[in-house]
């Protein structure tokens, strides 16, 4: 049954539920390996052997949020708070520009000091002194006026998990001044404003069931975003969740090689929580259809303070320092580092 299964989704780009359910629970070891091969020939048949790499810049810890999942949540009195100035920034971005970076994503809880005329403005000097460079946004829930005003000032990309299409699930993992509602909102805006768009959800979050990923399959195949991202859920100890299990490393390398054959020309990040569930996460899941790493640009002091989750991986292949190292760790798996913006369109996808 998973080969017919593996040949439906690898061959007609489709997945019926029924299948769906056979690829996360009933796959074999063999199964599991062919999945992952037609993954991968798939990726390379789009980007060849190359990986896209963004250069991160985590530019505040501060958030006005207080999901119950996340290490930085309003409410974990134990976090060491920090904000990046722009001077900051745009240091950051200029050592990332040395190092071949022409992607820069700024990722940060919803400051409330870093207010929209700020992020604007930040934007704005970025494109100004890198104009061959793309901007990416991955700073929460905006007014539909103010994601207008950072695409106008340059912003390119926006990055916004969905975190669940279940509203039933999503109050179980967010507050109550927080709606599912207004996450969607969000997703439709960026859409409409002509951003190139990314979400996702946590594997093996609290509460999550099979039939809550299957309705996250049905909002990706409706919003058709040019990235998807996607990672384990890790366990931090300063949340509701403290005593949780992590989410499954399996299961999310197979929903990377699941993405990649529903949509061959999509953007999917092989994200730092893989690599921090596994010491070797980061080649699975590019192994398994993933083609963009994000290592990290924000100053190495300030690197273990955006701790999302626990243990969090912050050295080593994850700094930008480690592009080298990046670069050795891929050509033994056969692929190497790609210097392109990587827009979305860029090998023919539409």
């Amino acid at each position: 049954m998973w080969r017919e299964a593996i040949g439906r989704l690898a061959e007609e780009r489709t997945l019926e539920k029924e299948d769906f359910l056979v690829l996360m629970e009933e796959l074999p070891r063999e199964g599991e390996q062919e999945l992952f091969r037609r993954a991968r020939e798939t990726a390379r048949s789009v980007f060849g052997r190359e990986i896209y790499v963004r250069g991160l810049i985590e530019i505040s810890n501060v958030c006005r949020n207080n999901c119950y999942y996340c290490g930085i949540r309003r409410g974990n009195r134990e976090a060491d708070r920090y904000r990046l100035s722009r001077e900051e920034i745009l240091a950051c971005c200029g050592n990332g520009y040395s190092l071949g970076f022409r992607t820069f994503v700024l990722q940060g809880g919803e400051d409330p000091a870093q207010d929209d005329r700020w992020v604007e403005e930040t934007v704005a000097a970025i494109r100004m002194r890198y104009p061959d460079c793309a901007v990416t946004l991955s700073l929460g829930e905006k007014t539909r006026e103010a994601y207008r005003r950072f695409r106008e000032a340059g912003a390119d990309r926006y990055l916004l998990r969905h975190e669940t299409a279940d509203p039933v699930h999503y109050a179980k993992l967010h507050p109550a001044e927080m709606s599912y509602e207004n996450r969607i909102r969000c997703l439709w805006d960026l859409k409409e404003l002509g951003y190139q768009v990314g979400t996702g959800f946590m594997v093996g979050s609290p509460y999550q069931t099979l039939d809550t990923i299957w309705e996250d399959l049905q909002l990706i195949k409706k919003l058709r975003p040019e990235m998807i991202g996607i990672g384990p859920y890790l366990v931090h100890h300063g949340t509701p969740f403290a005593g949780r299990k992590n989410g499954s490393m399996i299961w999310t390398l197979r929903l990377l090689a699941i993405f990649r054959l529903l949509y061959p020309e999509v953007l999917l990040p092989s994200t730092t929580a893989l690599n921090t569930i596994h010491p070797e996460g980061r080649s699975l899941g590019i192994l398994a259809g993933a083609n963009v790493l994000m290592p990290n640009l924000g100053p190495a002091e300030r690197r273990e303070k955006y701790e999302l989750y626990d243990h969090k991986r912050s050295t080593g292949g994850e700094a930008a320092e480690g592009i080298r190292l990046l670069e050795t760790i891929l050509g033994k798996i056969g692929y190497t580092i790609s210097a392109s913006r990587g827009d979305y369109g860029e090998h023919g996808v539409h």
